[in-house]
């Protein structure tokens, strides 16, 4: 449903982010396209693969109540190492971010709180890459962390009284969703 400036707010956004050309750097994407190929969400439950869009990133998100971001996450730790922050952590986490996806939620989230329509539950959720070299499929290792970082997604959304129905059968084939996904952003 649009709000009155035009803009879809759903009540939730589910928002994967990362660069899907870098291995490891897309995962979030990858958690994304997995979680929408094996569940069905209630209307007022919004998947969205972010990409590595910055402040557009605004049009998705305003006037969500609770968002739930999805990213390979530079913590200065061991590969595969899971993270979670939550509000004020979570513009802490993006202080110190390089990359433009981060820069770009750390904009949109601050933009969002200084007009006023600042999204009150926010949480990210996220591993350590294994390798961000050029190339569109996660690392073995990584890929190996979807299905439990997608688990994670789950038990984020059931403490916000969400509950998706299981999808029966199939699997993902990342690299048709990622040509899916372009040929439909260039039609």
């Amino acid at each position: 449903m649009a709000d009155e400036s035009g803009l879809f707010a759903a009540e939730t956004t589910v928002l994967g982010v990362g660069n899907v050309i870098l291995r490891d750097e897309g995962f979030g994407v990858r958690v994304a396209e997995y979680l929408a190929a094996h569940y069905d969400f209630p209307e007022s439950v919004q998947i969205v693969d972010g990409g590595t869009l910055g402040i557009e990133l605004t049009q998705f998100v305003t006037g969500t109540r609770r968002l739930l971001v999805i990213d390979s996450i530079n913590g200065q730790a061991a590969p595969g190492t899971l993270f979670r922050f939550e509000d004020d952590a979570v513009m802490e986490h993006f202080q110190d971010k390089i990359s433009a996806h981060e820069v770009g939620i750390q904009d949109v989230l601050a933009l969002l709180a200084v007009t006023g329509k600042k999204i009150p539950e926010v949480v990210v959720i996220g591993a350590q890459p294994y390798d961000i070299e050029a190339g569109v499929e996660l690392s073995e290792k990584m890929r190996a962390l979807v299905p439990e970082m997608a688990r994670r997604a789950l038990a984020e959304l059931a403490a916000w009284g969400i509950a998706p129905a299981e999808k029966r059968g199939g699997s993902v084939d990342y690299t048709a969703v990622a040509e899916a996904a372009a040929r439909e952003r260039e039609g």
